[in-house]
């Protein structure tokens, strides 16, 4: 008797190894034995793989030709739990056979295949170079996260505009969705069945096989599907209003900013470990503090895993070797200013609660730093539970049209495409030109000030007296043609190196976008399946009603993001640019003034 199954819902494979299903499908198992809730087989096309098993209803009918060996029967049976089979069918042997089912296709020879990944389970780890190790008295292995005052004492204002408010309020995206028939204990990786008893909750949304995709890893898929549950404090409320350009995050209403001066190196371990300290001194305290790089590479690690859909300026690169020279060190502060703006200039980061911590916590209370880096590390509002804290307009008109969301966001993809190749070009443009003013711009002006210098040499032969003032006057063309060789050699610093600076972090911003783009596209692809659902009355209304409500507040986010990218970013340039003509112009001024003085010279001979 070989092996048989008839499935019982369609399957889409998203994984090496993978098949893929169609309902009413009659397949060829190579084993009964499932796989930690998948079975391998093939489908009436030849393909061979895997399958979940939840997916199938296993038959039995006679067969001339032998069922395929197994390649996984050696493969141990622990771990994940097998998957249930849904609720809304019958065991397989409650359930005639079809009449006339189609002979499977002979199975062609294939390699073996991968086993389907694990869940993915590991959160961002910020990375660790030679200077910033955590091997000091500001951090140890204890936990001090639950112990009170954590964060939110030290800036009060932000606790009496609602951030430190008592208020806490439980949201839950569960009771939309019919979950019961799910069971519990299934890897992230495996698909469920569709569950339900009537004839429209036949069928669920499906989930992502790819569980390493940016959709699944930031909770953005559990979120949509209705699978989020957490207690929301009314200071974790990230509001999105309507402006005159659409979505937009709700302004910061206690505006700051905050400086980065005074870079020093500093040692500890009576001197046998040396770091660099920086100087922050926020403008709504006016208390400095001194942070140290590994402290802002904590910190971006912290609010890169919790805000998937808000683009977090990268801070400027490691460096392993050459970190304590003075060119390196000024670079890396500038660099730094620029990250400090981005953010106290977005209105959801420069009100978050690890970031205040980090500007407000005292330099040598090593306690309070402990405990509001615990407290951080294990925020709840991460993955799908971040979603819940987003608060979207309601009420007539403050709906998405999702067709025109998806054009706007396939408008700002291009637009981003666009815009890197453009930054990697002026990039390169303005790095080789600088490179030829402080080399061969310099060079060649001094060249010119030697040539006329051995000029005016050669004059001072001739002594007579009337000859004089043009040796000196040549002479002083060449002292001319000299200081501004140097001039050129000095400029890059003061217009182009600006220009670049802003463009390495608009390009981290590039780089961030692709995954907020993929979240939403992710979200929107579930309500088009579940409308489809709908159409072939497999799934309430209701349900995809739910679905599409969760895609918007994604949506609102994103649109509210982008928004506040547009914004920021013509600030940026519009300054940046000011800044680069006006210091065009002062070095021209520079060089006409060496040669009106060298000009002047000429008039007393």
């Amino acid at each position: 008797m070989a092996l048989r199954a008839r499935a019982l819902y369609d399957f889409r494979s998203e994984n090496p190894g993978e098949i893929s299903l169609r309902e009413h499908e009659v397949l060829s198992l190579c084993s009964e034995q499932d796989i930690e809730g998948w079975l391998e087989g093939v489908n009436s096309r030849g393909d061979r793989g895997l399958f979940p098993a939840s997916y199938v209803q296993v038959i039995r009918a006679p067969a001339a030709e032998p069922p395929p060996p197994a390649r996984y029967a050696n493969l141990p049976a622990g771990g994940f739990e097998p998957l249930p089979p849904p609720a809304a069918f019958k065991p397989a042997a409650q359930q005639p056979a079809p009449a006339a089912a189609p002979e499977p296709f002979p199975v062609p020879p294939a390699a073996g295949y991968p086993f389907p990944p694990a869940p993915y389970g590991g959160s961002y780890q910020p990375s660790q170079g030679s200077d910033d190790d955590w091997d000091d008295d500001w951090d140890d292995s204890s936990t001090v996260a639950d112990e009170p005052g954590a964060l939110g004492s030290s800036y009060p204002d932000y606790e009496a505009a609602g951030g430190g408010a008592a208020g806490r309020y439980r949201l839950s995206t569960r009771s939309e969705l019919n979950l019961g028939s799910r069971g519990g204990g299934h890897p992230a990786g495996h698909p469920h069945p569709p569950g339900g008893g009537g004839a429209k909750s036949s069928a669920t949304v499906s989930r992502n096989l790819n569980r390493f995709s940016t959709f699944v890893k930031s909770g953005g898929e559990a979120f949509v599907l209705g699978e989020a549950s957490g207690f929301v404090k009314d200071g974790d409320k990230l509001c999105v209003v309507l402006g005159p350009r659409g979505p937009e995050w709700q302004e910061n209403p206690y505006p700051f900013q905050c400086s980065i001066e005074d870079p020093t190196k500093q040692t500890k371990f009576k001197g046998m470990k040396s770091y660099i300290a920086y100087k922050l001194v926020p403008s709504h305290t006016g208390q400095q503090v001194h942070r140290r790089y590994k402290h802002f590479d904590w910190l971006y690690g912290r609010l890169a895993e919790k805000f998937p859909v808000i683009s977090v300026p990268h801070l400027p690169e490691k460096q392993a070797t050459g970190r304590f020279e003075e060119d390196f060190i000024s670079k890396r502060r500038k660099g730094l200013a620029w990250w400090m703006d981005h953010m106290c200039s977005h209105p959801v980061l420069a009100q978050c609660d690890a970031f205040q911590h980090f500007l407000t916590c005292p330099s040598t209370d090593e306690k309070a730093w402990k405990q509001g880096k615990r407290k951080a590390e294990k925020d709840e509002m991460v993955g799908a539970n971040f979603f819940l804290t987003i608060s979207v307009p309601t009420g007539p008109g403050a709906g998405l049209d999702l067709q025109e969301v998806e054009s706007q966001v396939d408008g700002f993809k291009a637009f981003t495409k666009k815009m890197d190749e453009s930054a990697l070009q002026l990039n390169h443009t303005a790095n080789e030109f600088a490179r030829k003013q402080v080399t061969g711009f310099k060079k060649e002006y001094q060249k010119v000030g030697h040539s006329f210098k051995c000029l005016s040499q050669a004059f001072e032969l001739d002594q007579q007296a009337f000859s004089s003032g043009l040796n000196q006057a040549i002479a002083f063309t060449a002292e001319a043609y000299d200081a501004i060789g140097d001039l050129f050699a000095d400029q890059p610093r003061q217009d182009l190196d600006p220009v670049m600076d802003l463009l390495a972090l608009y390009q981290g911003h590039l780089a961030n976008f692709p995954d907020i783009i993929h979240v939403q596209k992710g979200a929107l692809t579930k309500v088009k399946e579940s409308k489809r659902h709908v159409e072939e009355g497999k799934m309430e209304l209701q349900k995809a009603e739910g679905i599409q409500e969760r895609c918007n507040i994604i949506s609102f986010a994103t649109l509210a993001e982008i928004n506040h990218f547009h914004k920021i970013r013509v600030r940026d340039f519009k300054s940046q640019m000011q800044h680069f003509l006006q210091q065009q112009i002062l070095f021209f001024q520079k060089v006409t003034q060496k040669l009106e003085e060298a000009l002047h010279k000429y008039d007393s001979v």
